[in-house]
């Protein structure tokens, strides 16, 4: 969740630092601070945004040819100073971490016995002071650091530099994303590529149990056997466009608008092969061809991808498909079929619940693996035997949008896929469905084109404090992902059910004060959802009615109604999240919100 930046150069590093943390603003923080050697380390820390860290660096000075840099969201106590990293032992080490360390509280009292101070309620602070404690015996940082790693219990990734070892920066990964970048005659270390990206394209991902020292022209790596490794450098294709806004007014008007594009480029491979076991990996028709069923494991946004694709493996594919939270099936006694795929999705490729819930099916004996994920190397895909990587480019707002639709994308084509390894998609149906997704990105832009209808619906919406959002069959999981996006944005409390159990409870909230929207395309459910809106509208309650160009109903009093275009078939529910993000992000407009960065969440969640 939180963000990491390091730098060793011959140059002064604050300015790197600075630009890295405002590029890993988007993973969302509520502190942020530096730490450099000059001399002494020099620390500068603030409560709120990297902007005022940047003004306080500048008032002081700070210049430095090795700093470490972090943003912090709040964890172990509270949003104060003391607790903003770095964190600092003895003023000979500075330490920043990312993740979680489960045995702090034991490692405190012991390094308190050792007459260890404590400043913060941090667990981070506990590594400083174990990193001091292996240094004293020492005099070597990346000998401390790996000594002080083997004693950490939890997820984390840390970054560390000494007072007296101006020539060398040491970081350490476990269960959190952390890589380094390749300079000429500097190298740096960053939780994303994106904190770097204008430094440096060169990179490397570190493992799990991987710790590195970094010199100006060096980078030595030990894996967590403390063996010497070689690990491959990769070329990030991130590009620093993608990471500016350009004409938009925020990351997520940018991203929802990026659909088309990131559509097209993502079906762009199943239009040239097809429904193939290919578009998976090269091992893919193996396992695929033997899969009796399919579990898909994610958490947030991703799970509804998850909840929509359902409906068309068992329809299309014909084989049964269980969706699971992640963080909730990783703690239960799951019943394991091996013959069943194992599907991750992840946007970061770095989501703990969803690596960890990973780690348990595949300790349960599933060995059939397939992630989609939006980051190449991230640390799902490296566990999977299979992968898709979806084409969204950078996802810069917390809110996720085309993340979400490229991977209902991949779903699809995963369905399809299976349905024909299994004899259930002939040729005639599968050149109807690649037809389908060759008009979705034209489908999406014109749904985008209702933008301004949907901002005139939004002003009505941001004096509210409640919505409910009904969806029938695989529109119902997109009722669900309009709901979060408004209570993520907007904090406008939402709740969606499917619209046949609106008498079994929810409509006992309907008045005039609770807005209902209605996700209502053509297809076979559209007349018993109708049913539904005219039970709201007999409770008095304002329908938003989402509809498709072809749908046979007009607007009344009280029952507003915006068209998508055409019924897009099997599709339809990728069309149809296009305006439930629009008018998330407009009621969180009218509201006047942190649309990119709201409070109490995280783009890339790396903690429990």
């Amino acid at each position: 969740m939180c963000g990491i930046v390091g730098a060793i150069a011959q140059r002064n590093v604050v300015p790197v630092l600075v630009e890295g943390l405002k590029r890993l603003e988007y993973r969302g923080y509520d502190s942020a601070g530096v730490a450099v050697l000059d001399g002494d380390i020099k620390r500068v820390r603030r409560v709120g945004r990297v902007a005022e860290m940047e003004n306080a660096a500048a008032a002081v000075g700070l210049h430095g040819q090795l700093g470490i840099g972090h943003t912090r969201w709040a964890t172990h106590g509270g949003v104060t100073e003391p607790n903003a990293h770095p964190h600092v032992s003895g003023e000979l080490i500075a330490v920043v971490h990312n993740g979680i360390i489960e045995n702090h509280d034991e490692k405190r009292a012991s390094l308190k016995a050792l007459g260890y101070v404590f400043e913060s309620q941090t667990d981070t602070e506990v590594i400083a002071h174990l990193v001091h404690y292996h240094y004293l015996q020492s005099r070597d940082l990346f000998a401390a650091v790996r000594a002080a790693a083997k004693e950490l219990v939890g997820a984390y990734a840390i970054a560390v530099l000494a007072k007296d070892q101006p020539d060398v920066m040491a970081c350490a990964r476990m269960g959190c994303p952390l890589l380094i970048g390749l300079g000429e005659g500097e190298n740096f270390i960053a939780s994303d590529v994106s904190a770097i990206i204008s430094a440096t394209r060169r990179v490397i991902f570190l493992e799990e149990g991987d710790v590195a020292a970094l010199r100006r022209d060096q980078v030595t790596i030990l894996d967590k056997s403390g063996q010497p490794a070689e690990r491959k450098v990769h070329v990030s294709d991130v590009s620093l466009a993608s990471l500016e806004l350009g004409p938009y007014s925020h990351f997520m008007q940018k991203e929802i608008h990026e659909q088309p594009k990131a559509l097209s480029d993502t079906i762009e491979p199943v239009l040239e092969l097809g429904f193939s076991s290919k578009l998976f990996g090269d091992q893919a028709e193996s396992i695929l061809s033997k899969v009796e069923g399919v579990l898909i494991l994610a958490c947030g946004t991703s799970y509804y991808a998850g909840s929509v694709a359902r409906y068309w493996i068992e329809s299309i594919a014909r084989i049964p498909c269980q969706v699971e939270i992640a963080s909730e099936y990783r703690y239960r006694d799951a019943v394991a079929n091996p013959n069943w795929l194992v599907v991750t999705i992840s946007q970061s490729g770095e989501t703990l619940d969803t690596m960890e819930a990973l780690k348990y099916a595949k300790s349960l004996g599933h060995d059939k693996t397939l992630s989609i994920c939006n980051v190449r190397e991230s640390a799902i895909p490296r566990a999977s035997e299979l992968v898709f990587y979806t084409r969204a480019g950078a996802e810069i707002g917390v809110a996720s949008t085309k993340a979400f639709t490229t991977q209902l994308v991949a779903l699809f084509a995963l369905t399809g896929t299976l349905a024909k390894l299994r004899g259930h998609l002939d040729a005639e149906r599968e050149v109807a469905y690649l037809d389908d997704l060759r008009r979705l990105p034209g489908s999406v832009q014109h749904a985008l084109n209702l933008e301004p209808q949907i901002a005139g619906w939004s002003e009505r919406f941001s004096p509210k404090e409640h919505a409910l959002f009904l969806g029938r069959g695989p529109h119902y999981p997109i009722a669900l992902e309009g709901a979060l996006k408004l209570k993520e944005i907007s904090y406008i409390h939402a709740e969606a059910y499917p619209a046949g159990e609106l008498k079994h409870g929810p409509l006992a909230l309907v008045d005039d004060n609770m807005p209902v929207v209605v996700i209502a395309p053509n297809d076979a459910l559209l007349e018993k959802v109708k049913s539904n809106m005219q039970e709201v509208r007999a409770r008095g309650g304002e329908l938003f009615v989402f509809a498709d160009l072809d749908s046979h109903f007009a607007e009344s009093e009280g029952v507003h109604v915006i068209r998508t275009p055409r019924h897009a078939g099997v599709l339809s529910p990728i069309v149809h999240s296009i305006p439930v993000q629009l008018l998330a992000y407009h009621a969180a407009l009218q509201r006047g919100t942190d649309v990119d960065k709201p409070r109490n969440l995280a783009k890339s969640v790396t903690v429990e």
